[in-house]
């Protein structure tokens, strides 16, 4: 496989590490909105709507980038992922507009002071399925169920998605976004409601390390090629980063330091997120499609990478001025 191929896929990799950082951030607000609690759960449910409103929208540009991306760089790939994974996609997708329908909705009736029934357990619901039915596709490529019978897709209803290895990845799916959005909360917050982003930031990480430990012996009993991969040196180098990554940042909880407990909490979710695809790597369809077979012509792979500096040099801007611009607490009315 050529350099072209591996920054493509890089380039891919980026993207979907990107996008579970950002709009998992959002989606984990509708998980926490649906699970707020205690004297304050009032309080915790208006600061996720009002933390989520300014980029909620936004951050789905980095999940366009990825299907984007494999469209143009993958073709072959994304022609057998697309038709494999038809189901959880599109129940993804479902949700995706749901979670957005709800979101608008809810904000409608409270600038008219009318609370519009359902919108909320609308959102909280569409907000936990899409990432899990996400997560489902992501590790459908490395659990060796899809099967390629001269380049056309066997079995395409339930076999290829469904099974002990999916569906715990789409539990990991569901707790990265649980798992991230306490942290962004916490440095918008003060005093007892910060503590309480910060419970719910280590019950986060919890979840999320004994959901990664158990898809180890899932891999090993029902994924054995992915379980082969993930044993080699970079992949379980690549994982031991992201476990000392992630000890530590409930280290700097536990010590409150709250703003590099975030940053170290992103890291976690890279490191998680690449070492799976160090694990898949070379493939994109495990034992079936590796990346080389999926990719387009050499021409193409440069065009398109020569296009990109050009859409960065427009979003990169646009990205960071709105972060900067509500990056603080956006509701005058909680505590700061």
């Amino acid at each position: 496989m050529g350099l072209p191929e591996h920054l493509a896929a890089l380039l891919v990799l980026i993207g979907l590490i990107m996008y579970a950082a950002f709009a998992g951030a959002d989606f984990g607000g509708g998980i926490w909105t649906a699970l707020a609690s205690g004297p304050r759960a009032h309080e915790q449910r208006e600061g996720l709507f009002h933390a989520i409103g300014p980029v909620w929208e936004t951050n789905h540009v980095w999940l366009i980038f990825v299907v984007v991306a494999l469209f143009a760089v993958f073709p072959k790939g994304f022609e057998a992922l697309f038709i494999a994974l038809l189901f959880p996609l599109a129940l993804a997708l479902v949700g995706i507009n749901f979670r957005g329908a709800a979101f608008v909705f809810r904000h409608f009736g409270k600038s008219r002071h009318t609370e519009l029934p359902a919108t909320g357990a609308v959102f909280s619901i569409a907000s936990t399925l899409t990432p899990f039915f996400l997560g489902m596709a992501v590790t459908a490529t490395g659990a060796g169920h899809i099967r390629l019978v001269q380049g056309e897709v066997q079995d395409v209803l339930w076999s290829a998605w469904l099974n002990p290895f999916t569906i715990v990845g789409g539990l990991i799916g569901v707790a990265i976004c649980a798992y991230i959005t306490p942290f962004y909360m916490m440095v918008r917050t003060r005093g007892e409601l910060r503590e309480d982003f910060r419970k719910r930031a280590i019950a986060g990480a919890v979840a999320l390390g004994i959901l990664t430990t158990l898809e180890i012996p899932l891999a090993w009993l029902s994924a054995p090629l992915f379980f082969a991969g993930l044993i080699r040196p970079l992949p379980l180098l690549t994982v031991g980063l992201a476990v000392i990554s992630g000890t530590t940042t409930l280290v700097l909880l536990w010590k409150r330091i709250y703003l590099l407990a975030q940053l170290c909490a992103d890291v976690t979710i890279a490191l998680t997120i690449a070492g799976f695809a160090a694990a898949l790597y070379p493939y994109l369809l495990i034992g079936e499609m590796t990346l080389a077979q999926a990719a387009a012509p050499e021409a193409t792979i440069l065009a398109v990478m020569l296009t990109l500096p050009f859409g960065m040099l427009i979003l990169a801007p646009s990205l960071i001025f709105l972060y900067r611009t509500f990056g603080g607490n956006p509701n005058p009315d909680l505590p700061v």
